[in-house]
């Protein structure tokens, strides 16, 4: 199961950010449902790096105790718990998007965003404050922070997110970075404050614990961005650094582009960075049907497919590709005769 944000937390007060009985209702039933890795939404390492005031944090230890609830019943169900670690930049401070998407501001429990250069993600966004030299610094190691509380936590698998237009993608891509200092300019550059956000989680995250990195393999855009070519490079230099498995998106920070959204649309980027590395590779991206994701691994365009929304339509889709292509994933007891 791909992170797929709920913006279902409590937005300020003592259980800011705390999972709550939605969230252990909502991921208990992928796990019942046979899912074989559920990677938790993205959780924010700090306040600010929420996308919106109803996100998940990992930055306190209420938090973190929180969450064993969750990692303890999908341990117990035979499903691993991932977490996918995140800090939205420039695209924080949103409202859920069943209320628009919008900008919220401190009136609405809201604050002002930060990102690699004052560049808003699109018009009516706030112009968000360019970060310190030190301020990076200061969020490498709130993500190695919330890397150790997931781990105390229960979960197996940590995931940085470095896709869909927030901080770390946005350092990235020359279209949200204007940088001209060390974190700026060359490709060596952008990729810098990512390269450090994976030291530091690699530094706190056991060897024999998977840690993943999610990117956009590209923004879209035909000039003036990130593109399959950084990716493939990217990838190369992300396993140098640790990084078991890279889950490859597309998309989020760019806001005008034409997207040919379609069924598998972003595996060949998958694909490619598999057939051009040795670093193992996710697929993502309007894959809905068994056998689609049964053919997708038996061609080697990937090495795991990862579920977004056909999960929230179907939270046992996994029973049902096992009795489709005749496996067996992982049931409780109580659900036995419906295998």
């Amino acid at each position: 199961m791909a992170p797929m944000c709920q913006y279902s937390a409590e937005a300020s007060g003592p259980d800011a950010g705390v999972a709550n009985d939605w969230h252990f209702a909502h991921y208990a039933a992928r796990a019942t449902g046979g899912t074989g890795l559920v990677l938790v939404e993205a959780t924010a390492v700090s306040p600010e790096g929420r996308i919106s005031p109803a996100d998940l944090g990992l930055w306190n230890d209420t938090q973190k105790d929180a969450f064993r609830r969750i990692t303890g019943f999908l341990t117990a169900h035979g499903t691993v718990p991932g977490i996918q670690l995140a800090h939205a930049g420039r695209k924080a401070s949103t409202d859920r998007p069943w209320r628009g998407g919008g900008p919220v501001g401190a009136e609405t429990e809201g604050w002002q965003p930060v990102g690699p250069s004052p560049v808003p993600f699109k018009d009516g966004h706030p112009v968000p404050t360019e970060l310190t030299a030190e301020q990076i610094r200061e969020i490498v190691g709130q993500f190695a922070d919330a890397a150790r509380r997931a781990l105390e936590a229960g979960f197996q698998v940590a995931e940085v997110h470095g896709a869909h237009g927030y901080l770390i993608g946005e350092f990235l891509s020359p279209h949200s970075n204007k940088r001209t200092d060390e974190y700026g300019g060359s490709f060596d550059n952008r990729v810098r404050f990512a390269l450090e956000v994976v030291d530091a989680v690699r530094a706190v995250w056991p060897e024999n614990l998977p840690l993943f990195f999610r990117v956009s393999a590209t923004d879209w855009l035909e000039a003036g961005g990130w593109d399959a070519d950084d990716t493939v490079r990217f990838a190369r230099l992300l396993q140098e650094h640790g990084v078991d498995l890279l889950d490859v998106s597309s998309g989020g920070n760019a806001a005008t582009v034409r997207i040919p959204v379609g069924p598998g649309y972003q595996v060949p980027f998958a694909a490619r960075v598999k057939a051009e590395t040795t670093l193992p590779v996710a697929a993502v991206g309007l894959i809905t049907e068994p056998a689609q994701a049964d053919k997708i691994l038996a061609n080697a365009e990937a090495d795991a497919v990862l579920l977004g929304r056909e999960l929230l339509r179907d939270p046992s889709w996994a029973r049902r590709a096992a009795r489709e292509l005749g496996g067996a994933v992982a049931a409780p007891d109580q659900y036995g005769w419906a295998i």
